[in-house]
């Protein structure tokens, strides 16, 4: 069966909305019929098609929900499977409930294509910029292990810390951002409109005039003429090296050179490590088997240096290695998280020391965007100070030598 949105007119003329799950919009329209409604309109959320029964999840597909809407959704699904609801109990729990025309769109959606007998986790997969890949994979660990219910009360947790580190961080990098696009249109500003004003006024003057100005000018004069361009190649550049990533050997090299940056790095690896012990920590705490926890971490590692080096840790746990020495032997991840695993694996505590791993990864990547942007600010200050100083430097010097030389 598949999900119908409709509106219809009872005998009053007062409008109803809701979600029906049948097999065509005929039954939908004959269904409220039966209950002395008028549809006005039925609309299909799982599928498109030209056949009257099959409509589509395209224009859902390319919408996504917030950080903060999918923390409280995921929520909401925990609790009502902790109830001992059924999947397709919570769904329409969850669709009458919902006050986003979108959301309850989307769990139509989801909810029609587990009525047609696919997993939860593969009917999240049709909406793919709702619920991302870490979401899916934990899902669909969840349900092989029968322990969909636990995962998803750590998948909430998860989701609501994800958005609180998102929202710390983001709020952190706006006045660096703000500052940066400013300084940029400032000095653009200068360059192409007040340095040529002055230019024109020395335009009949005889004098030889300063090396920094005829410097500002030459800059001035370049970028009024090939500024289009650069704008132009500065987009094609960005869509080249992002379809460039799509290629796996580009991606490799790349990524691995991330991974060396000074500070980057450090963030990058940290961000991955905060992943996967979350996710690990997930599992684990759920009773789910350490190689199937392993094989959905790698589908939550982004990194594809650490994803290949975590892919050889299954490989060499499923051999009969521990974590801890299979971790180590990739040299990819922080020794830190070694030596916890490590612990967790000889007190028989991994799943705690999992989740302190996490905690701790995401308090460092906290500190650490904090710290940087607490640089990135005063820096970004001098460097605008100083190229504005230039600018009007290399403006006022042909005045002051014209002064000497009248004195």
């Amino acid at each position: 069966m598949a999900g119908f949105r409709y509106q219809a007119l009872d005998s009053t003329g007062r409008l109803h909305k809701g979600v029906l799950e049948t097999d065509s919009q005929r039954q939908v329209r004959a269904m409220l019929r039966e209950q002395g409604l008028t549809a006005i309109e039925v609309e299909g959320l799982t599928q498109q098609s030209d056949a009257p029964g099959r409509v589509s999840t395209r224009k859902a597909s390319r919408r996504k929900l917030s950080t903060a809407q999918l923390a409280l959704l995921t929520r909401q699904f925990a609790t009502l499977l902790g109830a001992s609801l059924t999947v397709e109990q919570t769904m329409n729990a969850l669709i009458e409930q919902a006050d986003n025309q979108f959301i309850r769109q989307v769990l139509a959606g989801v909810r029609g294509e587990v009525l047609a007998g696919q997993t939860l986790a593969r009917a999240m997969g049709q909406f793919p910029r709702v619920f991302p890949e870490l979401y899916r994979t934990l899902v669909e660990a969840g349900e092989k292990s029968g322990q969909l219910s636990r995962v998803m009360y750590r998948l909430a947790d998860y989701t609501e810390d994800r958005q609180s580190l998102q929202r710390k961080t983001t709020t952190a990098m706006v006045y660096p951002a703000v500052v940066t696009f400013v300084a940029i249109l400032v000095v653009t500003g200068l360059l192409t409109y007040v340095v040529p004003k002055v230019v024109a006024v020395y335009a009949n003057s005889k004098q030889t005039l300063p090396l920094l100005t005829r410097i500002m000018i030459s800059l001035s004069d370049f970028l009024v003429a090939t500024g289009v361009y650069w704008v132009i190649a500065l987009i094609a550049g960005g869509w080249l090296f992002a379809r460039a990533l799509k290629q796996p050997a580009i991606r490799m090299r790349f990524d691995r050179f991330v991974l060396k940056l000074p500070v980057i790095g450090r963030l990058a690896r940290g961000v991955n490590t905060a992943r996967l012990g979350s996710t690990l920590a997930i599992l684990v705490s759920s009773r789910v088997p350490l190689l199937t926890a392993l094989q959905a971490g790698v589908g939550v590692v982004s990194n594809l240096p650490m994803k290949r080096a975590l892919i050889e840790t299954e490989k060499l746990v499923r051999e009969g290695g521990s974590l801890s020495r299979s971790l180590a032997s990739t040299k990819m991840f922080p020794p830190v998280m070694v030596h916890l695993i490590a612990s967790g694996e000889q007190s028989g505590k991994l799943d705690d020391m999992l989740e302190r791993i996490a905690i701790s990864q995401a308090q460092e990547i906290e500190s650490r965007v904090t710290t940087l942007t607490s640089l990135l600010e005063p820096m970004l200050m001098l460097v605008m100070g100083v190229v504005v100083l230039l600018i009007v430097i290399a403006i006022l010097l042909p005045i002051f030598e014209l002064n000497t030389l009248i004195k």
